[in-house]
This record gives structure tokens, sequence and C-alpha cells, in this order.
């Protein structure tokens, strides 16, 4: 019998026990050496307990920026060691940087070597353990479900692309329609009879039944029994919409149709004066440091534009703002001159409009400094959705329900659409990055800003532009 309860951790879970033991990791490392070793830069007392929670927010910070807290990046080998080394080094250099909060310098200065040392290992150690008991198949959670014949390959894709450890083995048909035509399986994922759900549930170790029916005559009065019983012997029972959202950070909008207002109960914050007028004051502040930035690069900005681009410097395009109110977006050029003489197209991947100065400026994000100039302004927020071109959003707005909400907000320099998609090149990418712009809206708050300046940093660092 395959009954045996495996344990699983939600995504936000593993995320959190990753933050956590870093930070215990490290600092075990550090009592450690202290006591066996002659190390005494760093100490546990009560007067200094200042300095360990500087650390730990250090460690947390930069995790984020090198992508300790990626999932995907902490269940590979390679990857754990990059972020691991890129981590620790940030890290002890900002730590060594604030004497007032840190230890002051020993004398003998091999000590911060030892330091250097014992915190790496101590990250380090802590993943390798992760990468070989938490990530791995033994905290598989199995599921079933409830959808129509139809959906099974586009569901089970959908969640297991996202989380690895989520794996959909059976299905139950719920289109009545289709009942007495002979049932198929997809690939490992079986055909359940309704009769067989709960023997099926029980022999297989399920622990969660998603709903995905789109149909409510779908879940007909025996299945209704079936699921009862379930949800009264401690099985979760969840509709599908709530596991995409929470899996992906994604709104799955092909499946909320007319039922939106179910769905989006946007977030408070995008009401909330106190929230709004603080990111506005830090807007401001901002984009003043980015145009004294953008001041000092473009000399060399200008001398490179000449010998590689050879055309205008600046390059201004109407964008779809906050209320559907057209402005013009100002950006570094990046393209050949009349790069769009056949018409209005995306950008894709290896454009071939685009010079290789200017794709060294899209990579590094520079040619993005003109647009603090739209954020003074307040066309734009520092992050937002991405204001799309005038052409598109029409476009786009007839195919897709829902698209012109991204306009209930101000656009932003970047956004929770850009730091977790590639480049759309055309409509089915929009499509994507429409449920994270949503999901953004939903779920606004300081934290998600964070989170979202700390990935464009990532992308930033590690020359991911596009």
């Amino acid at each position: 019998m395959g009954n045996k309860k495996k344990m699983h951790f939600e995504i936000s879970e593993r995320k959190l026990l990753l933050r956590f033991f870093d930070v215990v990791f490290v600092l075990l490392g550090l009592y450690s050496i202290g006591f066996i070793f002659k190390f005494d830069y760093f100490q546990f007392t009560a007067s200094n307990y200042y300095w360990v929670i500087i650390l730990a927010v250090y460690i947390n910070i930069f995790g984020a920026i090198f992508e300790m807290y990626n999932l995907q990046v902490a269940s590979n080998h390679f990857q754990v060691l990059r972020s691991a080394v890129l981590t620790t080094s940030s890290t002890v250099v900002f730590y060594l940087l604030t004497p007032v909060f840190s230890p002051q310098l020993p004398k003998n200065r091999l000590q911060l070597l030892f330091f250097y040392i014992t915190v790496f290992v101590a990250l380090y150690a802590w993943r390798m353990i992760y990468v070989r008991f938490l990530a791995s198949n033994r905290f598989v959670q199995n599921v079933v479900l409830v959808c129509d014949k139809e959906q099974v390959e586009e569901l089970v894709s959908g969640l297991e692309s996202v989380d690895p450890h989520y794996k959909i083995i059976g299905y139950v048909n719920s289109d009545t329609d289709s009942i007495s035509i002979i049932e198929f399986d997809y690939q490992y994922v079986r055909h359940i009879k309704i009769e067989d759900l709960t023997l099926f549930v029980a022999e297989n170790g399920i622990s969660e039944v998603v709903i995905a029916s789109q149909k409510t005559d779908g879940i007909t009065a025996e299945l209704y029994q079936q699921l009862l019983h379930l949800l009264e012997s401690g099985k979760s029972i969840r509709e599908y919409t709530h596991v995409y959202e929470s899996k992906t950070q994604r709104i799955p909008v092909q499946y909320i149709s007319r039922d939106f207002y179910r769905f989006f109960p946007f977030s408070r914050s995008n009401q909330n004066k106190l929230y709004l007028y603080s990111i506005r004051i830090f807007e401001v502040v901002f984009s003043l440091a980015g145009i004294v930035i953008g001041l000092f690069l473009i000399p060399l900005i200008l001398v490179c534009n000449n010998f590689w681009n050879k055309g205008k410097l600046f390059y201004t395009q109407k964008r779809v703002g906050k209320d559907g109110v057209v402005f013009k977006i100002i950006k570094f050029r990046t393209m050949v001159k009349n790069a769009e003489k056949a018409g209005a197209v995306f950008a894709k991947t290896n454009d071939s409009r685009v010079t290789k100065f200017g794709k060294f400026l899209r990579k590094t994000r520079i040619d993005e400094f003109p647009q603090f100039i739209n954020i003074l302004k307040g066309d734009m927020a520092i992050i937002g959705p991405r204001p799309e071109r005038p052409v598109f959003v029409k476009e786009i707005a007839q195919m897709m329900p829902f698209y012109e909400t991204r306009h209930i907000i101000k656009p932003g320099l970047t956004g929770w659409a850009q730091v977790n998609y590639s480049y759309g090149e055309k409509l089915e990418d929009s499509l994507i990055k429409l449920q994270y712009d949503l999901y953004y809206i939903k779920h606004r708050s300081i934290y998600l800003d964070l989170s979202i300046a700390f990935k464009t940093v990532s992308t930033v660092l590690f020359y991911r532009g596009q």
C-alpha cells in the first residue's frame, strides 16, 4: 500500500526555511569557532545583540539579491555555490564597513579571513543539506485534479513547471458531456472514476484535491459526497485558481472569465494614502539621484553612441499610463535609425534592430535612466506594470479580458512581470506578463516592492536585461 504520508513544504515555507537556517547555521558556525579556537572578532553577548541582528539582515538582503531564495537556484549544486560565494562576499564586506553596528576591526587581520570562511562554510553546508534532503523527491506532494478531460495537459504542466515537487498523479473527469466516452491517461496522470476516488486517495498518499472544473454541473451529487468525505477525513480541497496563484504568483485570467470580482480583491495599498505618499517621496528622491547619475553617464554614452549607434542620443515614444492617459516615455536610443519603417512590431530576443552598443545599454538597464524624468513628472512610478504602446494595448485588449486593468496604477520602471519573465515577443507572452501584473496589483505592498527591487538588482548584476 502506498499510503505512507510524505512530508511537504509549500513554496513560501521553503523560502522561510532557507532564510531562517541561513542565519542559524552562520551563527552556530561563528559560535563554534569562537568556542573552539581563539576567535574573538564576533562574540555573543547581551550588550552586543545588534551585531547578530545586522548580520542576519545582511545575509537576508544579499541572499535575496544573489538569488539564494530562488528555489530553482537553491536546488542546483553549481548555482548554490555561486550564490553562496557572492552572498558571503557582499555580507562580509558590508558588515566590515559598518563598524558602528558591527565589531571593530581586529588587530589580527587573519581573524577576518576566519570570519569569511566560517560564514561561507556555514551557508554552503546548510544549502547542501537542503539540496540533499529537502529538495528531494521524498518531499513530493501527490495531488488529484477534478477537471474537464481536455484541461488535464495544460493544468498539469502549468503547476508542475513552477513546483516540481507538486505532482498531479490522477484526475477525475468532470465533463458530464463526455462521461460515456472512453477515458484516457495522460503520461503518468491516471484517470480516476468518481466511485474510485476515495480509494485512490487512500492508496496513493494524496494530500490535496484541486477543483479546476469550470462547469458547475460537473460536480455531481456522487462526486460531491466523495469530496465531502475526503474533507472530513482531513484532506485538503482547494480551488484551482487559488492554487495557481499561490504557486506561480500570477493571476490565471484565462480561468476567471466573468467572475473577476471574486478574484480581484485588489490590495488596499492602492488606496492607502500613507503608502502612496511614502512611495511618492521615495520616487522623487530616487529619480533625482538617477538623473544625477545619468548626467554623469551622458558624455560616455554620447561618445559610444556616435561610434556604434550613429544617431540621436534620446528617443521618445508614446505609452499608455495610469487611467489610460497617453504620455511620452524617454529612453537612450538602442536601435538603428528607422527601426520601425515597416510598422510597429514587438521587440524580441536578439532583435536585429538593436545595435551592439544598444544591446549593452539594454542588458545593463542603462537605457532606462532617462525614464527617471518620467517618474519625476509623475507619468511613471519606480515599480509597476511596464507601460505598453497604444497600438499594442488596443490589439491585446481586444483579445484579453482585464488587460486594461493594468492601468489602474501608474506604470513602472521595473515590475513583477519584468523580474519574473523574459521579454515579451508575442501576444502569448503578453498574457503571462498580464498575469504577473495583476498579481502585483492584487498583492501590492512594501514587502512585494522590496522583493521586486532586490530581483531588479539581481537582473542588472547578472546582466539579464532585455
